[in-house]
């Protein structure tokens, strides 16, 4: 699997990575889940602390074991959950993020995260505290690069302008193409963008038009919107999983597509569909059936 620099850092991470949000919390079927990934040779895992109030940073760890340093770790940072109630406060705080970290780094059992994540963000927020957070945890060692998961134009253009982020998680899709104005900058910046969402909850699937008769529509796709689309986009190409992975991957600043699974079959499934080669008149043909929307919030 090709390999993509992560931003202007040392990070090469694989062109599809493997979100390990779904993976269920047993471990031997998450170790299984995760062989199956590093197997058909994806080196980029994404977690966070929020996912499973820090069980799935466990899961993580333990199911990479001996296997850590081959591999780029990213994990998130930035929403504090009760450990006695399911309320998540969102605190981007410098001494909630220098402590957590070490909580992390624990459940991970790792010595280094290499991409620590901003889970979120609010133009509000005091984005210096964040960043002075990150540079003196990169300063310790304890994180190799850090970066934000944001689809709010306004918090991604302050991270830009004021800090040494190498990329940006947002969700993109050919049914969600609002990060598209922005890949241009992001790029001229030198910066990455990772995406998530890129299936659309299994509608750019095998599974999608079966799926979409349980969707009452999908972002500004109403239901019948959503079935002609996605009837259109598999006359043009019958693997819808490969079309929405290079759909997304077409743009220079793309990274990798972050993907999750809940079973081997399932990230077999996007890594058979990675590669499978899809014409860039293939792409371009989607992308004109497909709506070209934009943020409406947060560009102030």
């Amino acid at each position: 699997m090709k390999r993509k620099q992560l931003g202007n850092s040392s990070l090469e991470v694989s062109e599809v990575a493997l979100g390990c949000m779904s993976l269920p919390n047993n471990l031997p079927e998450a170790k299984a889940i995760v062989d199956e990934a590093l197997d058909g040779g994806i080196n980029y895992f994404d977690t966070a602390d929020l996912y499973g109030k820090g069980m799935n940073e466990e899961i993580v760890g333990r199911s990479l074991g001996n296997r850590r340093k081959d591999i780029i770790l990213a994990t998130k940072v930035g929403n504090q959950w009760q450990e006695d109630s399911d309320e998540v406060k969102w605190n981007p705080s410098k001494s909630y993020i220098v402590s957590q970290v070490h909580e992390s780094l624990r459940r991970l059992n790792t010595d280094w995260i290499d991409l620590y994540q901003l889970h979120g963000g609010m133009i509000t927020d005091s984005s210096e505290e964040a960043i002075e957070a990150f540079e003196s945890l990169k300063k310790e060692g304890l994180i190799r690069e850090y970066a934000i998961s944001s689809i709010r134009p306004n918090v991604i253009n302050r991270f830009l302008e004021r800090s040494a982020i190498v990329s940006i998680m947002m969700q993109y899709s050919l049914l969600d193409r609002r990060p598209e104005e922005l890949l241009d900058r992001i790029d001229d910046a030198g910066r990455s963008v990772v995406t998530r969402g890129t299936f659309a909850k299994g509608l750019l699937t095998t599974d999608g038009l079966a799926r979409a008769k349980n969707h009452d529509g999908y972002m500004d796709y109403n239901s019948n919107e959503l079935q002609k689309v996605l009837t259109d986009l598999l006359a043009i190409e019958g693997n819808l999983n490969a079309l929405a992975i290079h759909s997304v991957l077409q743009h220079n600043a793309v990274a990798s597509v972050v993907a999750g699974a809940s079973s081997p079959d399932q990230i077999r499934e996007t890594i058979a569909a990675y590669h499978i080669a899809v014409s860039t008149e293939k792409i371009n043909t989607a992308k004109k059936i497909t709506k070209k929307s934009q943020y409406t919030q947060h560009r102030t």
